[in-house]
């Protein structure tokens, strides 16, 4: 592992770094200046909620300077990338409201480019070719570890030493080769808007592949051209790419390259603290998606994680975030993905939408799992809408809706088990649903305020709180024990479907009667 040194003095840094300094601190946009990000995905996965994160932080910088966000795709990986996921990060991105400037640049298709620079180097001598098979590293690095030694392959730099006439040998023979950036002795010194100015000893690093031997540009090598033939400004990624920036500002020199400005994004745990990852459930945004999360939801987040506006508010609309955001609010700290926080950020969003929106997005939920159909919503729209007002402010997400608004569409076909044992446990409980369903049945208005005038008063006359009859009452009518208020739906329902949900309940009692061994066994 590389020793970063960090610290914030200046002296002796390199003078293409002195941009980022005023008066001691950090200035990571200069007045006037142009910036151009960019979020550069390789597609040998979906895109998952750090990249996701990455690609927010990098669309908001450049809408706070009135910049450019870039999109470039980093698929020099033939075996492991596949036209799947690059059409799975697009839509990602298009889900989140992410819109790039210019058209998506496909490092597969820059090869030639790659090998233009790579040449550059070697004809310069700032690169070189090494012949060595993966064989004889292995065996130096073994022999190394034996002698309790670090392995890098500039200890000796075997095929740097080569003469003209060997390689000339070599390569008539067309032995496959490798392309090793030379590093030179001293220090690579950057300054990082989040860690500061980091010192990394090239004693540390080795002369690094830049080309394999299979004809494809390494990383390292791609990233710093495609980056300097994009004309990006600043480059805002993930901290696991700290240790890479002194490879980079290497090649950038060795170039002869400005360099951009530096800002690497803490990482996303798990709640173990460990680096999210699948184990601890979806992390593909388009899991999310399917899961029921609103969009703006999901950015806004994603854009908590890791960055604080400075005070402790949590809902954003998207113009706010991007009014709000900056670089300045970025932390060291590694955020903590919580699924819950989400789940009840997603639910704000949904209560605050507009009825008709929210109406919008139910029916299309619903038709989605042949809950309904479109004949329904043309004959009871205004059914459809006095259920979405009722169950609005109770959901969280979107994939809710089927298990939140079945018993306004059947009746129910079992009950709550857990609710069952602890709300039909009442000796007496067919009695009581009987008289309920009698006195129900005489309400010539089947409204909130004459429902709500029977039950209150029944539970009255048996000197009980409301809740005694309404939770039994809640599992009889639905199915299940927790649902929006009882009188709401009931009228909504109707009292022909109330009744005859009650008499099947009264069936079902006859037929299972609720003991007490019944309640210990559950």
């Amino acid at each position: 592992m590389l020793n970063l040194r960090r610290g914030n003095s200046t002296e002796g840094s390199n003078p293409s770094l002195s941009a980022f300094f005023i008066c001691g601190g950090i200035v990571f946009v200069e007045p006037g200046e142009k910036v151009r990000v960019r979020f550069a995905p390789s597609p040998t996965g979906y895109l998952h909620v750090g990249g996701a994160r990455t690609a927010i932080f990098n669309w908001l910088f450049a809408k706070k300077y009135g910049g450019n966000f870039l999109l470039r795709i980093e698929d020099t990986d033939a075996a492991r990338s596949g036209e799947d996921m690059v059409a799975a990060i697009l839509d990602g991105m298009s889900w989140l409201g992410l819109d790039w400037d210019d058209d998506v640049v496909f490092q597969s298709k820059r090869l030639e480019v790659y090998d233009e620079f790579v040449n550059q180097l070697i004809d310069c001598g700032r690169a070189y070719k090494c012949y060595c098979t993966k064989d004889e590293i292995e065996a130096n690095r073994q022999l190394a570890k034996s002698e309790n030694r670090d392995y890098r392959y500039n200890h000796d730099r075997r095929c740097n030493h080569l003469t003209q006439s060997e390689i000339q040998t070599y390569d008539k023979a067309e032995m496959p080769y490798a392309v090793r950036l030379l590093l030179p002795e001293g220090k690579t010194k950057f300054v990082d808007a989040v860690y500061g100015e980091i010192t990394v000893e090239h004693s540390q690093l080795d002369d690094f592949i830049i080309r394999r031997s299979d004809g494809y540009p390494t990383y390292h090598l791609a990233v710093v051209v495609d980056d300097h033939e994009m004309q990006i400004s600043h480059i805002l990624r993930g901290d696991d790419h700290l240790s890479n920036t002194p490879k980079h500002i290497q090649i950038y020199h060795a170039l002869g390259w400005d360099l951009p400005k530096y800002c690497h994004l803490p990482l996303i745990l798990g709640k173990d603290k460990q680096r999210l990852s699948k184990r601890h459930g979806a992390t593909a945004i388009g899991e999310y998606e399917k899961a029921g999360y609103l969009s703006v939801a999901m950015l806004n987040f994603l854009t908590l994680l890791g960055w604080s506006s400075g005070d402790d508010r949590e809902l954003f609309s998207r113009d706010e975030l991007v009014d709000t955001f900056s670089e300045k609010g970025i932390q060291k700290k590694s955020a903590v993905f919580d699924e819950k926080k989400l789940e009840w950020m997603n639910g704000q969003y949904l209560n605050a939408l507009e009825q008709s929106e929210f109406y919008q997005l139910v029916t299309a939920q619903l038709l989605n799992t042949n809950a309904i159909d479109e004949l329904f919503i043309s004959k009871d729209s205004a059914y459809l809408r006095r259920m979405s007002e009722l169950i609005q402010p109770r959901i969280k997400r979107l994939s809710e809706i089927g298990e939140m608004t079945g018993y306004f569409f059947k009746d129910p076909e079992s009950y709550d088990q857990k609710a069952l044992n602890k709300h039909w446990k009442a000796a007496d409980q067919i009695t009581r649903f009987e008289q309920i369903q009698q006195r129900l049945g005489t309400i010539a208005l089947f409204s909130i305020e004459e429902i709500e005038a029977v039950i209150r008063g029944y539970a009255e006359e048996l000197q009980v709180g409301a809740g005694k009859i309404l939770q039994p009452l809640r599992l009889a009518v639905t199915g299940i024990a927790a649902t929006p208020g009882m009188f709401e739906i009931m009228e909504l329902l109707g009292k022909d479907t109330v009744l005859r949900r009650l008499q099947a309940a009264i069936s079902y009692l006859k037929k299972n009667p609720v003991s007490s061994s019944t309640i210990n066994a559950a």
